[in-house]
């Protein structure tokens, strides 16, 4: 099957994908090769990552998709993916933080610190070091893009996911502090460059509706759907959505 670009914003452009080998990054991938993007995918398991970077190179002959094993919870490691990338291509123009992790308990009293301790590293140090590695390649974009896909919970946390709507909240906070440098590189015309915040409930795919039939996954986005969403963050302006909030399921 033949690559779908036809000369829109994503044609040609060099985008990263942190967390490429789970459901949405599958999807990602196979949304962003669809488009006429270089893909570059990063996960910690070799094997998923493999299958998700061949599903979207089967489904759009011709499109470039790679995959690299990279632990992104080492900063030396991620700023050698992004300097790697950047060699290899010639330039960024987006980053995609899909790494994700839960830990909840039944009441506030129950929280396991130790969940915090793993939430903290998988879903705040690896925005961390993933934006400063790919920080000035996408700020050198005339299309650059930073974009974080966070939960409702964490404007709205409830008692049991105390750890992980901190997590996600400090990683949204991370993100808005992101795009104020972008802000300020782009001076008076406004930012070349914008780090975005998707928002959801939860994700759905295909495997979670089979394993349950009868469940109505009610304010669930679909990894493709999130995908498209994904995309469309290029679609628009970047003072438009820079530092943005933009949500996929109804503010809390």
């Amino acid at each position: 099957m033949d690559s779908n670009n036809n000369g829109g914003v994503l044609d040609g452009a060099v985008i990263a994908v942190a967390g490429a080998a789970g459901p949405a990054g599958r999807a990602t991938l196979l949304r962003l090769a669809e488009a006429g993007a270089v893909v570059v995918g990063a996960d910690a398991d070799t094997e998923r990552l493999a299958e998700a970077v061949d599903a979207a190179r089967y489904a759009h002959g011709g499109a470039t998709v790679t995959g690299d094993t990279v632990d992104l919870l080492d900063p030396s490691a991620a700023r050698d993916w992004a300097n790697q990338t950047e060699k290899e291509f010639g330039r960024v123009d987006g980053l995609v933080h899909l790494v994700g992790g839960w830990r909840g308990s039944a009441t506030f009293a129950e929280t396991d610190l130790a969940d915090w301790e793993l939430l903290e590293r998988l879903l705040i140090r690896t925005v961390q070091h993933t934006s400063l590695a790919f920080h000035d390649a996408l700020k050198r974009s005339d299309r650059g893009r930073f974009v974080l896909v966070s939960q409702s919970g964490a404007a709205k946390p409830t008692e049991g996911n105390a750890a992980y709507a901190a997590a996600k909240a400090a990683a949204e906070a991370w993100t808005l502090a992101l795009a104020d440098s972008f802000r300020k590189a782009g001076g008076e015309e406004g930012p070349r460059a914008a780090a975005a915040i998707l928002i959801i409930k939860a994700l759905v795919h295909d495997a979670m509706r089979a394993e349950r039939p009868n469940a109505k996954f009610a304010g669930f986005t679909d990894v493709e759907e999130l995908a498209e969403a994904i995309a469309g963050v290029w679609d628009r302006p970047a003072p438009e959505v820079n530092g943005q909030r933009l949500w996929l399921t109804p503010e809390p």
